[in-house]
């Protein structure tokens, strides 16, 4: 009998080994977002008229367009981080997290049989996301290559995030007159088009508010189409409503979600959640995931093996929790909502075809312009508006090519800033 140690050995058995597989050599490189690169034409635009004001209306981020999180929340968060120290928090957060966001944030319908066991916290929404692709494969289908189903202008990263951890992407058919929304015919003829290439619906992601577009769906709506898409092959739905906050007429009500699920499909069922819009939370990354019990316990046993969401961020939440979380968002829902009501007449006077619901975010079409010019798609009109006249938008092209004629335009900005660079970019398109 052989020494333990002497000798090299498998972790796991054979039969639990991870087959020896090229796909990885042959998937597409990853592009870096280029979220991250919009700005670059302002610098530009600030070097040649240091004196002009700059407009940027492409940010995700109310913690560097507006105010961001409350100093007094950021100061009663560091005193609990003080009291309670620098030692590990448990890989799906602190009890008293969880039990805070299941009991006071979400409020769970005793009746449901859901609790802090269904919450897990995250270090912001991407990292969310990736253990809740990661635990559609392994859980669903159990294999890599099956598909995860977006809208036909998703947010960048849902193009990218399900295919870094062995997901397809599909984007669904939709609509620029319905803000590309699904409907049932659509999602039938997605999932037929999955199965035709020999693959299998792990995750099927709804938004709402949706980022790019604003687009709100009815809860009645998400429903319904969850239901569809678990009763015809997915294994999950996960709802993205990282915005829900920011809207005008508040919250989404997770009870009435769950209750339109039969129990045995309520397991099946993600909410995405976070701080990150709602308080302008963005570089506190503090995101959570409200799921069935063994998709917590799959996603718990592998975060111990990688990311461990820290304390300060939980603990930012609870300050937040413990003033009211209303109140607490309010330096950023208020001048929102009212850049929000100002742009969507300020757009309608104007003449532009667009969407803009709820969240953050118009979806403007510019194509009459861009034929003007002779430009293909908006890439080159974002670095023009950038450079040439100090307005930082995002390209719909960047999200899909059914965005290739429209652009992002962020109004979670003050008020004056909004109209500003409303104003900018009719001043813009003028001169094309």
């Amino acid at each position: 009998m052989s020494t333990p140690g002497a000798a090299p050995e498998f972790v796991v058995p054979d039969e639990a080994r991870v087959p020896v597989d090229p796909y990885l050599q042959r998937m597409q490189p990853i592009p870096p977002s280029r979220m991250f690169l919009v700005k670059q034409g302002l610098r530009r635009f600030r070097e040649r008229y240091p004196d002009r004001p700059v407009y940027d209306a492409s940010q995700g981020d109310g913690g560097a367009s507006l105010p961001g999180v409350r100093p007094d929340i950021l100061e009663r968060a560091a005193a609990m981080q003080i009291e309670r120290g620098t030692a590990y928090t448990m890989p799906n957060g602190t009890a008293e997290f969880r039990t805070a966001i299941a009991e006071r944030y979400w409020a769970f319908d005793p009746n449901l049989g859901w609790g802090p066991e269904n919450i897990i916290a995250a270090v912001g929404g991407r990292d969310a996301l990736m253990k809740a692709y990661q635990a559609a494969l392994a859980l669903g289908h159990g294999r890599i290559g099956d598909v995860v189903v977006t809208s036909a202008v998703p947010w960048i990263s849902y193009n990218w995030g399900p295919y870094g951890v062995g997901a397809n992407v599909v984007r669904a058919p939709g609509q620029a007159e319905h803000a590309w929304a699904y409907t049932q015919d659509a999602l039938a003829e997605t999932f037929a088009f999955v199965e035709k290439h020999g693959r299998k619906v792990a995750m099927l992601i709804i938004t709402s508010p949706d980022n790019p577009t604003g687009r709100v769906m009815p809860l009645e709506e998400q429903i319904a189409l969850g239901r569809w898409a678990l009763e015809h092959g997915a294994a999950f739905v996960l709802y993205d409503w990282i915005y829900h906050h920011v809207t005008d007429q508040g919250p989404s009500d997770i009870n009435a979600l769950l209750r339109g699920f039969p129990p045995e499909q309520r397991e099946r069922v993600m909410v995405l959640d976070g701080a990150t819009k709602a308080l302008g939370a963005s570089n506190i990354r503090i995101g959570w995931l409200t799921a069935g019990r063994e998709i917590i316990r799959f996603i718990t046993a592998r975060a111990s093996h990688s990311v461990i969401p820290p304390f300060f961020a939980q603990a930012v939440v609870l300050a937040a929790l413990e003033m009211g979380y209303r109140d607490a968002a309010r330096p950023i829902l208020e001048p929102t909502a009212q850049s929000r009501a100002w742009l969507r007449n300020f757009l309608a006077e104007q003449g532009f075809r667009f969407i803009l619901n709820q969240g953050y975010y118009a979806f403007i079409d510019v194509g009459p312009w861009l034929d003007r010019r002779g430009w293909a798609d908006t890439e080159p009109l974002g670095q023009y508006l950038a450079e040439e006249h100090g307005l930082a938008v995002v390209p719909g092209v960047f999200f899909s090519p059914a965005g290739a004629r429209w652009i992002r335009f962020s109004y979670a900005l003050p008020l004056e800033r909004t109209q500003g660079a409303a104003q900018r970019l009719v001043e813009a398109l003028a001169t094309l």
